[in-house]
Formats: C-alpha cells, sequence, structure tokens
C-alpha cells in the first residue's frame, strides 16, 4: 500500500500544504500571506483530495514565525490524533537549503532569514544538505561577519550578500511544503518541540541596546 503524507509549512510569509502519495505529489498549495495562518491553514487542509488524509504528517518546526509555527504544530498533532498518523517534525531552514540545492545542486550554503528583534537566523550548511553548524539569531552585522559562503538562500539572503557584490548568489526563497521530499531524511524527528533559534547565551536586549 501506497503511503500518503501531508507536508505542512507555516513557519514563515508562506503558508504551504502538500498532498503526496508515495514519491507523487496530489496536491499543493502555497500562498504568501503574511499573516492570517491560523486562518487560513485548515481550510487550506480541507480543501486537499480526501481532506488532506494522510498516514504520516511532516510539519515545520521552525525557526521563524513563532506564532505560525505553533499553529503548524498544533493541527499537524490535532491531525494526527484524529487520522491515527505519524507526525514527524523537521527544520524549517533546511527545507529552505534543499530548495536552494536543487537549484544549485552541491553547493554549500548559508540560510538566512527574518528574525525577531531586527536580528535574522542564520545557518550554514554543507554540499549533503545537512548542517554545519547550529542555527543562531544575529544582528545583521554579525551575521555578514561571519559568513563562509557565496550562496545564500532565504528572504533575508540578498541582504546577507550585500557587501559581496557580483561574487554572491542570493535566493531569495520561501519554504514550500511541496519540496519537502528534498530533505535529507536524517532531519526528519518525532520530537515535536520547535525551534526557537535563540539560546540561553543570547545577548540580552538591554545589554543590545547599549552596545
Amino acid at each position: 500500500m501506497v503511503m500518503r503524507v501531508l507536508a505542512i509549512e507555516t513557519a514563515s510569509e508562506a503558508c504551504s500544504v502538500a498532498l503526496f502519495e508515495g514519491e507523487r505529489l496530489v496536491a499543493r498549495d502555497h500562498r504568501v500571506i503574511g499573516r492570517g495562518h491560523a486562518e487560513a491553514l485548515v481550510p487550506m487542509i480541507a480543501a486537499l483530495p480526501d481532506k488532506g488524509r494522510a498516514d504520516r504528517i511532516l510539519v515545520s518546526l521552525g525557526p521563524g514565525s513563532f506564532t505560525g509555527v505553533r499553529i503548524g504544530l498544533a493541527t499537524a498533532r490535532a491531525l494526527g490524533f484524529a487520522w491515527g498518523a505519524e507526525v514527524l517534525g523537521y527544520p524549517t531552514l533546511a527545507l529552505v537549503a534543499a530548495q536552494a540545492q536543487a537549484d544549485q545542486p552541491g553547493e554549500p550554503l548559508t540560510v538566512c532569514v527574518n528574525g525577531g528583534h531586527g536580528e535574522w537566523f542564520v545557518q550554514p550548511f554543507g554540499a549533503d544538505g545537512l548542517p554545519e553548524a547550529e542555527v543562531r539569531s544575529l544582528a545583521p552585522q554579525a551575521a555578514r561577519a561571519g559568513l563562509r559562503h557565496t550562496l545564500a538562500a532565504g528572504n533575508r539572503a540578498r541582504d546577507l550578500l550585500a557587501s559581496r557584490g557580483e561574487a554572491g548568489l542570493p535566493l531569495g526563497i520561501l519554504p514550500d511544503a511541496s519540496a519537502v521530499p528534498l530533505l535529507p531524511p536524517a532531519l526528519l524527528t518525532g520530537d515535536l518541540a520547535p525551534i526557537y533559534g535563540r539560546g540561553a547565551d543570547a545577548t540580552p536586549m538591554a545589554e543590545r541596546a547599549g552596545a
């Protein structure tokens, strides 16, 4: 029997869902909505064939929009319980990296997307699509100072590479649920804790303001 998989992506200004039968994409819906994931997500799933019912659900863990990630996780958990489906999570920045490497095969890159408090979420990925380091939340200047690649992807990629001029290649990619099969299988996890991207060693806002 062919497994049905529902993918849910809500960690950015885009909201997207995709339904697969085995490796075949059955249907997808990808919308750049900014806000309003709570109102959009369930109707988007309900509009899929068989109302999106699946044997497995893959859902974004972030980092990105705190509200969007929580909405996606809550929906995935509820549907998993109702359908008796397995629910697995995946890192959002890894999905952006996988989409970029589908366009630029075998190229290491840095993913850079909007964070909070004027910072960016930044993470480097190797040619195999696996993270080279943990995701970090950095001020723009610090993100540029630590840049190790000429290829960058995400909604802040162009800003990250601004100082590199023609030497850098920015791909303004938003995560898309239909690209989930591109993810390295090792990155799928049963731990559905959101990835916040800000560790305990993050610099307090008061200190940053006084710097």
